[in-house]
C-alpha cells in the first residue's frame, strides 16, 4: 500500500510516536467509530449481551491509521518518506505455511513485517505493514477467499482480517495471547477462526471473528505449537500438533457452559515424535506424519496403526511436513522432495497385523519435485479443470505443480527462486544498478534492483559466507565480485552479458547474465567472515575463523604475500580512507580485540619452493584491547544527573531562604535552618563499577581518524558506540593483559537489547545507517564527513525484518544514493528508495557489464570443491613435511640396513657356537651383554599392555554397561524364555510361552469363599477344638463344686417372716399392676390392631404391593428396554463402571491368563525334564545292549536304537553360557571367515577349527559316556560279567561250560529283546505324553487369543475410563454434598417438627390446665353462691405483674425483653379495657359476707391462671418461632433438592456419555460358521451390521421364558376369575359384619346402663390401677426393714457366736479348775503324808525347804507377770477386733519365756498357780 507524501514534518512528528521500539500511530484509537457499547458482563443482560456484539458489516477501518509507521525523532526535518520500500527479493522459506493463494493469479507470502501480495502474471508486489511493528506470525485465507486473516506478533499482538480484493481491515481480534501468533485457521464454513500463540502463553482461543469476540479458550500445551486446525466434517473437533505432541479438541457443551477438552495423543511403543503434517479424517480419526517418514493413524488419542511401504521403507524419506486430502486422495509432502497419493479407503480403513503396529501400503502415484527439494506446504489453485498447486519449498523456492497424473501433466515449475535460510553477505556494484547475496545454501546470486529483477545464480559445493564487489581501480567495467566461502575458498567470479558474444548454433536460450569462474584460491581453513579491498586496490586481505588474515597482490593475479594471526576470529576488515597518510587495515575481531595492520610489504621475485611459510612475523600490528566500561559511564551519567540535581535545589534553598527572610526577618534564617536540617537526606550510593566476565562480542565498527576508530558491541556493553584509539606500537607487550579503554563514547537510545549489527554510509558521509538485532533500520542524520558523530541526535526508525530471528547481516547503498538494500537473517532482501528532491527516473535498469575479449574462449580454472583440501599454508607446510619424511625416510633406511648386517653376524656367531663341542660352547645367557636390557623390554611390555587396558576401558565399560542396559530391557523383564521340545520319533514339537513378569495391573488371585471358611474350619479343627474341650473339663471340675455349694447354700436357707411378707405384697403389687398393665396393652393393642385394620384398609386407588413388586420386576426385566447406544439409556447403579473396577478386571485377566501360561510352562519344562530323563536312560540301556552283543554272535545282534539328542531349543538358557574354550572356539571361526576371504590363509585356517571342534566332541563323548556309565549301575538291575581276554591258550570247551555258554547266549538274548523293546516302549511314552500335552496347549492357544482380544478391549476402556475419571469424581462428590446435606436438612426439619409437636402437646396441656382450674374453682364455689360472679371476675382479671428476675445469662435477658414488652403492653391494655367496663370493681378487699378462704382462693388461683397464660404466650411464640424456621428449611430443602436432581441428572448425562463412549469401542469376538444364522440364500451377507451376537444359553433361557409367559398368563387368568368372584363374597361378608357390629354395640350400651346406670369409658375403668409410686415406696420400706433385719440378725449371730466361744472357754476353764482341785486334794494328802513322814524322820530335811520357799517365790513372781501380760494381750485383741484388724499371736519376749529350769518343781513342790498359768499360755 503506498503511502500519502503530503504531510507536513511538523504534523507527522506529532501525529507519530514510538512505543518501545514498535512504531505505530497514537491516534489509531480516536479514528476507530463502534457501533456496539461497552459489553455487559451482568447475567441478567445475556440477552442483550448478543445483540450488542454484534457488528455492522459495513464497517471497515482505516488502513493508514492501523499501519505501523516510522519513528521520527521529535522536532527534527528528518522527513517520514526518508526511505519508501521499491521490492523485496526475499522469501522465508521456512517459516510455517508461509504460502497462501487468494485467487487463480494471486498468492501471498510473509517478509518481515510486511505481508507480500505477488500478481504471478505481472510478479508486481503489493504490500501491507503489520500494525504492531513486531512481525508477522501466521496467515489464513478465508475458505471461500474472500477475506484473508494476519496474526501478528509483538506485545498484545492482535489479529487484522483484510477483506479480499479492496485489502481493507475488516475486524480486528484482540487479546488472544502474549507476545505473538503460531497458527491461525478458519473452519469449513468460515463462521469461526481458531487461533494458537506462541510462548510462553500457547493461548488456544476460538473467535467469532465477524463479532470480534472469543467464545472459548485454553492453553493449549506447554510446548511450541505448529499448527491448529477444525476438521473439515464437524466445527466441534480441532486438532493441534508440534514438538513432541498431537492433541485433539473437542467443543462440549457441559453443565457449566461450552467447553474446550483436549485430549493428549498417546505414542504408546511408537517412539515421540514432531509432527509438522497431519489431517482429519471425515470420521474423527487423525493420520499425522513423522519426523522418520512414515503416517501415523490416530484413533481415540492412541495410535491405531503406523503406515509404511512395502519392504517397511518409511512413507518418505525424512519429515512429512503436509498432508492433505483431495478428492478422495491423501497427499503427502516431504521433506525429501517427493509428492506421494495414497488410497483413502486403505488409510481409513487401515489396522494393526501383527506386534510390530505396522501396515504396508503402496502410493498410487508419487510426483519428485526435483533433488534438491524441502517441501515444507502445499496450497492448492482455484483453477477450474486443472489439480494445480503451489508448493513451498525451504530450499528457497515456490514451485508450481500438475498433480492430476495423466499424459498431459505439466512436470514442476519453478516459478520463484531465493536464499533459503540467513543471507550472509551483500554487495553492490559501484557502476550500476546490480547488486550480489549470497548465502550458506551455496548460491551466489545476481539482481537489477533497479529494475527489480533477479538476474541469475550460480551454485557451488559449499555456502557462501562473505562477498565484496571488485573495485573500479581493480575492474573498471565492475564485473568481478569476490566471494569467500565456509571452506575457506576464495572465487573471484566475472559478470558479463551473453548477448554480446557471438551466438553458436544450437544454443537456445541466452540469460540476462552469466557468470564465470575467474580465480580460485584456498587461504584458510574455516569460513572466510570478511574481504577488503586496499584503497589503491593493490592488495586483497581475506580474514577468516582460523584466526588469520591473508594477504593477495592483485596485480599478480592473486599472488599469495602472506598471512598474520589474531587473537580470536575475524568479524569485520576495513581499510582506511585516502585521508589517512598510510593504508592501514582495521581488524575487527568477534571477542574484544581491535587490530591495526600496517600495508603488508610485496617482496620482489623469489623462488617459491625456498618459502616455508606465508606467516608474516615482522608486521608491526597494533592492539587495542577492549575492556568494558560501560558501568563507568551509568556512573558518570548518575554524577551528572545529580550535580544538575544538586545544583536545581541550591537554587531553590536560596530562594527559600530570601523569601523567609524577607518575611520574617532574622527569625527566617533559624526557620531556614531548622528546615534544611529537616530536609537533609541520606544521599543513595552510587552504581558499583561492573567488568563482565566473557567478552563482549563486537559487532562492528568504522574508521574515525587515523588511529582512531569507532565500534559497537552487544551483550552488557551493547547502546554505545565507542570511540576508541590504538596505543603506540610496542613489540614487547602482553596483549591479554592490556586493558584498553575508549575514550569518547555516544549513546544509542533503546538499544541495550538490541544492538546495532551493521553501518554503512552515504556517498556524503551525511547519513550514517544502522542494521539493527531486531531488523529495523535505523537513520543517523550527521554534518558532512562527521567522523567523530558529534550531532549524532535525529534518526529515523523503522521496522522490516522479523524482530525474532531477522536481524540485519548487512546493508549497503547503491553507487548513487538512490537505494538503500539489506539483508537478514530471516531470508529477506528489501531495496528501499531513498528520499531525494531530486526525481527519480523511472524505468530504471543496470547495466549489464559487456564481455571481455575472448571471454568465451578463456579456459576456466579448476575449481576447489572438496572440503579437504590443503589451504595455501597448509599446501606449503605439507610440502615441507613431504620433503622431511622423505629425508628421514632415507635415514631409517641405512639405520635398518645396518641392524640387518649385525643381525646376521649374532647368527653365524650362535651357528658357531653351537658347532663347538658342549663343554665348550656358551650358555644362550652369555650373549646378553646387559640383563638389564631385556628387563627393560619387558616392563616397556607390561606397560604398554597396561596402557592397552587403559585406552580400552572406556570402551569396555561402555559395552558392559551397553549389556546391562540389554539385559536389564530384555532379559530382566523376562520370567521364563520360550523352550521348544520336540517329539523323538515324529515332527511334532510343542514350544512353551515368552513370559514376562507380571504387569502394573495383575493382582494375586484371592481365595475363593468356599477355601477361604474350609482353611477356617480346618484352622479350627486343628487348634481350636482341643483346646475347647480342655477349657470346657478344666471348667467343670473347677466350677462345679462352688455351685453346687452356692446353690446349696441358696436352696437350705430358711426364709423369714419379713421376706415373706414383702414378696406377698411385691407379688400383689406386681399382679394388680400387670393386671392394669394387660389391660392397657390389651387396649392399646386394640388400638394398634383397630389403627393397622383401619390402615389396611384399602383406598379407592389401592394397589397390592405383590402386584407392586411384579409389575416393577416386569419393568427391569421385561419388555421393550432401551439398548446401551440409545440415547436415553439410564445406566443402573449395579452396573456403572469406573477405572478403578475396569484395573481389577484387567488385573484379574492378567493373573488368570499368566497363571494358566505359568502352568503349561511348567508343564513343558516337566516334559523337557522328561525327556532329558529318557535320553539318560536310553543311553544307560544302549549301553548295556552294547556290552551285551560283545558276547552274543553277529548274526544274531539286532540293531541298536539311535541315541535321542537334545535340540538347542530345548536348552535356550545355555546360550548364554560360556567359557574359555566357547571364546576360542568364537575366535577361530572368526579368523576362519577371514582366511576364506584371503585364498592364501585357506589351508592353515582349515585345520584350525575343524581340530578344535574334534576336541570337543570328543570332550562331550567322553563326559557323555562316563555319565552314561555311571548311571547305568542305577537305571539297570542287570549286570553282565564281561569275559576278559587271557593269554592262555584256548582248549576244547567241556560239556558243562557249553550247557553254561547256551543259557546265557539265550538269557542275552531275551535281554538284547527286552532293552531293545525297553527303549522304544520310553520313546513312543514320551512322544504320546507330548502330543497330549500339545493338543491341550492347542486350546490354551485359542483361550489366550481370546484373553488378548478381551485384554486389548479392557485396556481401551480403561484408557476411556481414565479420561472420565477426573470430572465424574467431581460430577460424583457434587452430588454426594448435595444429598448429605438434603439430609441434614431433612433431619433438620423432623427435629424442628417433633419440637413442634412437642410445643402443640404443651399447649393443649396447658389449656387443659387452665380448664381445670376453672372447673376447680366452680367447684369451690358450689352452686348458688351470691359471690359468685365477683369472686370468678376476681379470678380472670387481667393484672400487670412485676417480671420474675431469674439469674440467667444476660444474652437470654436481651433476647427476652422484646417479648416481655410486648406482654406489658397486651396486658396493660386489656387492664385498660376491664376499668372501662368497670370501673368501681375492687379486688384488694374481699366483700362482707363473703367467704375470706374463697377469696383468698380466687387470689391464688388467678396467679396460677396467670403464670398458665405467660407459659401458653411463651409456647405459642416458640411454635411461630418453629414453623418459621420449618418454612425456611423447607425452601432451603426444595433448592438443595433440586441442585440435587441437577447434579443427578449431570452425572447420569456424563455416565450416558461415557457409556456411549464405550460402547464406541469395538469388541473382537470369535465366531464359527455353525454360530451365524443370519443368513440370506443360504449365504451370509456381506453387510452384519444389524446383526446381534447371543449366546446359546440366553437364546434358550428366552424360548423358555416364551412358553413360560404363556403358563403365568393363563394362571392369571384363573386367578383373576377367582379375584373376582373372592371379591363378591367378600362384599356380601362386609355387610353382614356392619349388621352385626351394629347389634353387638346396642347390646353394650345396654349393659352399662343396667350397671352403672349411664355409658361409661370401659378403658378408663380398665386401666383404674394402684398407686405405683405408694406401692413402691411400701417395698422400699419392707425392704429396708428386711435389710435392717438381716443385720440385726447377723450380730445376733455374731453376740451368739461370742458368747458360745465364752462359755466353752468358761467350760475348760471350770474343768481345769475342778483338775485343779482334785490336784490340791491330792496334794494336801501328800501334804499330811510328808509332814508325817517329817515327822518322823526328824529335821533331817530342814534346808530343803527354804529351797521350796525360794521356787515357790520365783514362780509367783513368774506366774504374775504373765499374768500381767495376758491383760495386755486380751486389752490389744479387744482394740483389733473394734478396728476390724487382723488377729496375731502374742508376741514373746525372751525374758518372758519360760525356760526349764524355771518350771521344773520338785516333788510336792507343784501348785493351783502353775495350772492355772499353763491354761492360760496354752489358751492364747
Amino acid at each position: 500500500m503506498k503511502e500519502s507524501d503530503d504531510v507536513d514534518d511538523d504534523e507527522q512528528s506529532d501525529i507519530y510516536k514510538r512505543e518501545r521500539g514498535s512504531f505505530r500511530r497514537s491516534s489509531r484509537s480516536e479514528s476507530r467509530e463502534y457501533l456496539y457499547d461497552e459489553v455487559k458482563t451482568s447475567p441478567v443482560q445475556e440477552a442483550e449481551e448478543e445483540v450488542k456484539k454484534k457488528l455492522s458489516d459495513q464497517l471497515f477501518y482505516d488502513y493508514d491509521e492501523l499501519a505501523s509507521m516510522p519513528y521520527v525523532t521529535p522536532n527534527s526535518s528528518i522527513p517520514l518518506n526518508l526511505l519508501t520500500l521499491v521490492h523485496s527479493f526475499g522469501y522465508d522459506c521456512r517459516k510455517r505455511a508461509n504460502l497462501q493463494v487468494l485467487d487463480s493469479n494471486t498468492l501471498m507470502y510473509v517478509a518481515g513485517n510486511q505481508l507480500i501480495l505477488v500478481d504471478l502474471k505481472t510478479k508486481e508486489q503489493t504490500y501491507l505493514r503489520s500494525t504492531s511493528a513486531g512481525g508477522i506470525g501466521a496467515i489464513a485465507v478465508h475458505p471461500y477467499k474472500t477475506h484473508f486473516t494476519v496474526a501478528e506478533k509483538g506485545s498484545s499482538p492482535n489479529i487484522i482480517i483484510y477483506e479480499y480484493p479492496s485489502l481493507r481491515p475488516y475486524r480486528i481480534l484482540r487479546g488472544g495471547c502474549d507476545l505473538g501468533y503460531a497458527s491461525v485457521d478458519f473452519n469449513y464454513n468460515g463462521t469461526l477462526l481458531a487461533s494458537v500463540g506462541s510462548s510462553p502463553d500457547y493461548t488456544f482461543t476460538i473467535w467469532i471473528w465477524r463479532d470480534e469476540q472469543p467464545i472459548l479458550r485454553t492453553k493449549s500445551f506447554t510446548q511450541d505449537v505448529f499448527r491448529v486446525t477444525f476438521n473439515p466434517e464437524d466445527d466441534e473437533q480441532l486438532t493441534t500438533a508440534g514438538s513432541g505432541h498431537i492433541k485433539f479438541w473437542d467443543m462440549a457443551l457441559t453443565f457449566t457452559g461450552l467447553k474446550l477438552q483436549g485430549y493428549l495423543g498417546r505414542f504408546g511403543k511408537t517412539a515421540t515424535t514432531d509432527i509438522e503434517g497431519y489431517m482429519e479424517l471425515p470420521d474423527g480419526k487423525v493420520l499425522s506424519g513423522s519426523e522418520w517418514g512414515n503416517m501415523l493413524l490416530w484413533e481415540a488419542g492412541l495410535i491405531k496403526v503406523e503406515l509404511c511401504r512395502v519392504g517397511q521403507k518409511p512413507c518418505h524419506r525424512g519429515p512429512i511436513n503436509q498432508i492433505t486430502l483431495d478428492e478422495g486422495e491423501v497427499i503427502t509432502a516431504g521433506t525429501d522432495g517427493w509428492i506421494r497419493i495414497w488410497d483413502f479407503e486403505a488409510i481409513d480403513t487401515a489396522d494393526t497385523v501383527d506386534e510390530s503396529g505396522l501396515l504396508e501400503i503402496e502410493p498410487i502415484n508419487e510426483l519428485q519435485v526435483g533433488k534438491n527439494v524441502r517441501l515444507y506446504s502445499m496450497i492448492k489453485m482455484d483453477e477450474l479443470g486443472n489439480n494445480l498447486w503451489l508448493a513451498q519449498d525451504a530450499c528457497g523456492a515456490i514451485w508450481k505443480l500438475d498433480l492430476s497424473f495423466s499424459n498431459i501433466t505439466q512436470d514442476p515449475d519453478c516459478l520463484f527462486s531465493f536464499h533459503s535460510g540467513a543471507i550472509q553477505a551483500l554487495a553492490v556494484s559501484p557502476v550500476t544498478y546490480l547488486m550480489a547475496t549470497t548465502s550458506l545454501d551455496c548460491t551466489v546470486r545476481i539482481y537489477d534492483f533497479a529494475s527489480k529483477t533477479p538476474l541469475t545464480w550460480m551454485k557451488f559445493k559449499q555456502g557462501g559466507t562473505s562477498l565484496i564487489w571488485v573495485p573500479r581501480l581493480v575492474n573498471y567495467t565492475g564485473a568481478q565480485i569476490v566471494v569467500g566461502f565456509e571452506d575457506g575458498v576464495v572465487r573471484i567470479l566475472e559478470l558479463y552479458d551473453p548477448k554480446e558474444l557471438a551466438v553458436f548454433a544450437g544454443r537456445k536460450k541466452i540469460s540476462d547474465v552469466e557468470i564465470q569462474l575467474k580465480y580460485v584460491f584456498k587461504p584458510h581453513t574455516a569460513q572466510v567472515t570478511a574481504l577488503a579491498y586496499e584503497r589503491d586496490g593493490e592488495i586483497l586481505a581475506t580474514a577468516s575463523k582460523d584466526r588469520t588474515v591473508f594477504f593477495f597482490e592483485v596485480e599478480k593475479d592473486y599472488k599469495p604475500i602472506g598471512y598474520i594471526t589474531t587473537p580470536g576470529s575475524v568479524c569485520q576488515l576495513m581499510w582506511s580512507t585516502g585521508s589517512h597518510p598510510e593504508s592501514t587495515l582495521l581488524i575487527l575481531c568477534d571477542n574484544d580485540y581491535v587490530l591495526e595492520a600496517p600495508l603488508p610489504t610485496i617482496r620482489e621475485e623469489e623462488v617459491d619452493h625456498d618459502v616455508v611459510s606465508y606467516h608474516i612475523k615482522d608486521m608491526k600490528i597494533k592492539y587495542f584491547h577492549f575492556t568494558s566500561v560501560k558501568s563507568k559511564i551509568m556512573r558518570f551519567i548518575e554524577i551528572e544527573r545529580r550535580k544538575k540535581q544538586a545544583e536545581l535545589k541550591a537554587k531553590e534553598r536560596e530562594r527559600r531562604r530570601k523569601q523567609l527572610i524577607e518575611e520574617l526577618g532574622e527569625e527566617g534564617e533559624k526557620v531556614f535552618q531548622e528546615e534544611l536540617a529537616e530536609q537533609e537526606e541520606e544521599e543513595e550510593p552510587l552504581p558499583e563499577i561492573f567488568i563482565p566476565s566473557a567478552p563482549c562480542q563486537i559487532l562492528c565498527g568504522f574508521y574515525s581518524g587515523p588511529g582512531k576508530f569507532w565500534v559497537a558491541l552487544g551483550g552488557y556493553d551493547a547502546g554505545f558506540l565507542y570511540h576508541c584509539e590504538f596505543p603506540p606500537y610496542d613489540k614487547d607487550c602482553i596483549i591479554k593483559e592490556r586493558k584498553d579503554e575508549p575514550f569518547e563514547f555516544r549513546f544509542i537510545e533503546d538499544a541495550e537489547e538490541n544492538p546495532i549489527r551493521a553501518i554503512t554510509f552515504s556517498l556524503n558521509k551525511i547519513m550514517m545507517f544502522c542494521g539493527m538485532n531486531d531488523g529495523s533500520i535505523r537513520i543517523y542524520v550527521l554534518s558532512r564527513s562527521d567522523f567523530s558523530l558529534a550531532k549524532m541526535e535525529e534518526y529515523w526508525h523503522l521496522n522490516m525484518h522479523d524482530n525474532n530471528y531477522g536481524h540485519i547481516k548487512s546493508l549497503s547503498t547503491s553507487f548513487d544514493d538512490r537505494f538503500l538494500v539489506t539483508i537478514g537473517a530471516d531470508s529477506n532482501i528489501f531495496v528501499f528508495n531513498i528520499y531525494s528532491e531530486l526525481a527519480l527516473e523511472k524505468d530504471l535498469a543496470a547495466k549489464i557489464p559487456l564481455p571481455r575479449f575472448g571471454i568465451e574462449t578463456e579456459t576456466i580454472p579448476q575449481d576447489i570443491e572438496d572440503p579437504t583440501t590443503y589451504s595455501i599454508e597448509n599446501a606449503r607446510k605439507k610440502r615441507e613435511h613431504d620433503k622431511l619424511m622423505k629425508e628421514v625416510e632415507e635415514i631409517k633406511a641405512e639405520k635398518r640396513e645396518k641392524l640387518r648386517t649385525l643381525r646376521n653376524e649374532f647368527l653365524k656367531l650362535l651357528k658357531m657356537n653351537e658347532e663347538l663341542p658342549k663343554h665348550m660352547q656358551f650358555k644362550r645367557t652369555d650373549f646378553n651383554v646387559d640383563a638389564r636390557i631385556r628387563a627393560e623390554i619387558n616392563r616397556k611390555t607390561a606397560f604398554k599392555i597396561h596402557q592397552v587396558e587403559k585406552e580400552l576401558a572406556w570402551e569396555k565399560e561402555k559395552h558392559h554397561l551397553g549389556l546391562m542396559k540389554l539385559q536389564t530391557r530384555f532379559r530382566d523383564s523376562l520370567e521364563s524364555d520360550v523352550v521348544v521340545v520336540h517329539a523323538i520319533q515324529s515332527s511334532h514339537k510343542i514350544s512353551s510361552y515368552r513370559l514376562v513378569k507380571p504387569s502394573k495391573y495383575s493382582k494375586p488371585i484371592r481365595p475363593s469363599l468356599l477355601e477361604r471358611r474350609a482353611s477356617k474350619m480346618e484352622r479350627l479343627e486343628k487348634e481350636g477344638v482341643g483346646k475347647k474341650d480342655s477349657q470346657k473339663e478344666t471348667g467343670t471340675v473347677v466350677n462345679v463344686p462352688e455351685e453346687s455349694i452356692l446353690g446349696k447354700g441358696k436352696k437350705f436357707r430358711p426364709r423369714t417372716l419379713s421376706e415373706i411378707m414383702v414378696e406377698n405384697q411385691i407379688e400383689k403389687t406386681r399382679k394388680v399392676i400387670i393386671k392394669a398393665e394387660k389391660a392397657q396393652q390389651k387396649i392399646l393393642q386394640r388400638k394398634k390392631e383397630w389403627e393397622e385394620l383401619l390402615k389396611s384398609k384399602p383406598s379407592d386407588d389401592y394397589e397390592d404391593p405383590k402386584d407392586v413388586l411384579a409389575i416393577k420386576e416386569a419393568q427391569m426385566h421385561m419388555g421393550d428396554f432401551n439398548l446401551k447406544t440409545a440415547a436415553d439409556y439410564k445406566i443402573p447403579e449395579h452396573m456403572r463402571i469406573n477405572a478403578a473396577k475396569k484395573e481389577e478386571e484387567l488385573g484379574t485377566l492378567d493373573t488368570l491368563a499368566h497363571g494358566k501360561k505359568l502352568h503349561m510352562n511348567k508343564c513343558i519344562l516337566s516334559l523337557r525334564d522328561l525327556k532329558v530323563a529318557v535320553i539318560e536312560e536310553i543311553q544307560c540301556l544302549v549301553q548295556e545292549l552294547k556290552s551285551i552283543q560283545l558276547t552274543l554272535p553277529e548274526s544274531k545282534h539286532i540293531p541298536i536304537p539311535q541315541v535321542p539328542e537334545m535340540h538347542p531349543e530345548e536348552l535356550p538358557e545355555t546360550r548364554f553360557q560360556y567359557d574359555k574354550e566357547t571364546l576360542l572356539a568364537f575366535k577361530q571361526q572368526q579368523l576362519k571367515v577371514e582366511s576364506e576371504k584371503s585364498p592364501q590363509m585357506e589351508q592353515t585356517a582349515f585345520a584350525g577349527p575343524g581340530a578344535f571342534f574334534k576336541l570337543t566332541s570328543g570332550k562331550e563323548g567322553d563326559l557323555t559316556t562316563r555319565d552314561s556309565l555311571s548311571r547305568s549301575s542305577k537305571a539297570s538291575t542287570y549286570s553282565i560279567d564281561l569275559p576278559r581276554c587271557s593269554d592262555f591258550e584256548k582248549t576244547e570247551p567241556t560239556e558243562v561250560e557249553v550247557e553254561i555258554a547256551k543259557r546265557d547266549e539265550i538269557k542275552h538274548l531275551y535281554m538284547q529283546q527286552y532293552l531293545t523293546n525297553r527303549i522304544k516302549e520310553l520313546i513312543v511314552t514320551f512322544d504320546a505324553e507330548l502330543r497330549i500335552l500339545r493338543h491341550q496347549k492347542l486350546k490354551l492357544d485359542t483361550q489366550m487369543k481370546l484373553s488378548d482380544l478381551h485384554h486389548v478391549t479392557l485396556f481401551q476402556e480403561l484408557l476411556l475410563l481414565k479420561n472420565f475419571e477426573k470430572q465424574e469424581n467431581i460430577l460424583q462428590e457434587r452430588v454426594n454434598s448435595l444429598g448429605k446435606e438434603e439430609q441434614d436438612m431433612q433431619w433438620k426439619i423432623n427435629e424442628t417438627l417433633t419440637e413442634m409437636e412437642e410445643k402443640k402437646n404443651g399447649v393443649n396441656k396447658l389449656q387443659e390446665q387452665e380448664k381445670a382450674l376453672y372447673a376447680g374453682f366452680q367447684t369451690a364455689l358450689g352452686e348458688n353462691n351470691k359471690f359468685a360472679n365477683f369472686l370468678m371476675k376476681v379470678l380472670k382479671k387481667k393484672i400487670k405483674r412485676s417480671k420474675k428476675k431469674e439469674v440467667e445469662g444476660e444474652g437470654e435477658e436481651d433476647e427476652d425483653s422484646d417479648e416481655y414488652s410486648e406482654e406489658e403492653s397486651s396486658l396493660e391494655s386489656d387492664e385498660n379495657e376491664s376499668a372501662s367496663e368497670d370501673e368501681v370493681f375492687d379486688d384488694s378487699i374481699c366483700p362482707t359476707n363473703c367467704n375470706p378462704s374463697l377469696f383468698e382462693l380466687a387470689l391464688q388461683l388467678r396467679e396460677k391462671r396467670l403464670d398458665i397464660e405467660e407459659a401458653l404466650v411463651e409456647e405459642k411464640k416458640l411454635i411461630d418461632n418453629l414453623k418459621k424456621e420449618y418454612d425456611t428449611l423447607s425452601k432451603k430443602v426444595k433448592i438443595v433438592a433440586n441442585n440435587l436432581k441437577a447434579a443427578e441428572e449431570a452425572l447420569e448425562a456424563y455416565q450416558r456419555e461415557k457409556q456411549q463412549r464405550l460402547n464406541e469401542l469395538l469388541v473382537v469376538i470369535p465366531l464359527k460358521l455353525h454360530q451365524i444364522e443370519y443368513v440370506v440364500f443360504g449365504e451370509i451377507p456381506s453387510d452384519l451390521s444389524g446383526t446381534l451376537v447371543f449366546s446359546n444359553r440366553s437364546l434358550g433361557r428366552l424360548q423358555e421364558r416364551i412358553v413360560q409367559l404363556h403358563q403365568e398368563n393363563i394362571q392369571q387368568q384363573k386367578r383373576n376369575k377367582e379375584c373376582r368372584e373372592r371379591r363378591k363374597l367378600l362384599i356380601r361378608e362386609k355387610r353382614e359384619m356392619a349388621k352385626t357390629i351394629q347389634k353387638m354395640e346396642d347390646t353394650v350400651r345396654q349393659l352399662m346402663i343396667r350397671k352403672f346406670g349411664r355409658v361409661i369409658d370401659l378403658e378408663a375403668l380398665q386401666t383404674l390401677s394402684v398407686n405405683t409410686t405408694l406401692e413402691e415406696l411400701k417395698i422400699k420400706k419392707i425392704r429396708k426393714e428386711l435389710s435392717n433385719a438381716k443385720e440385726m440378725k447377723m450380730w445376733e449371730e455374731k453376740i451368739a457366736q461370742m458368747r458360745f466361744e465364752l462359755m466353752m472357754k468358761t467350760k475348760e476353764h471350770t474343768k481345769k479348775l475342778h483338775q485343779m482341785n482334785d490336784l490340791c486334794l491330792e496334794k494336801q494328802k501328800l501334804d499330811s503324808r510328808l509332814n508325817t513322814l517329817q515327822n518322823q524322820q526328824g529335821n533331817a530335811f530342814q534346808s530343803l525347804r527354804k529351797a521350796d520357799i525360794v521356787a515357790k517365790q520365783k514362780v509367783t513372781e513368774l506366774i504374775q507377770a504373765q499374768a500381767e501380760r495376758i491383760l495386755a494381750l486380751k486389752e490389744e485383741i479387744a482394740l483389733l477386733r473394734k478396728k476390724d484388724g487382723l488377729l496375731l499371736p502374742p508376741i514373746r519376749h525372751p525374758q518372758d519365756e519360760m525356760k526349764p529350769s524355771d518350771l521344773s518343781i520338785g516333788p510336792g513342790q507343784f501348785s493351783v498357780e502353775a495350772y492355772i498359768m499353763k491354761g492360760f499360755i496354752w489358751h492364747d
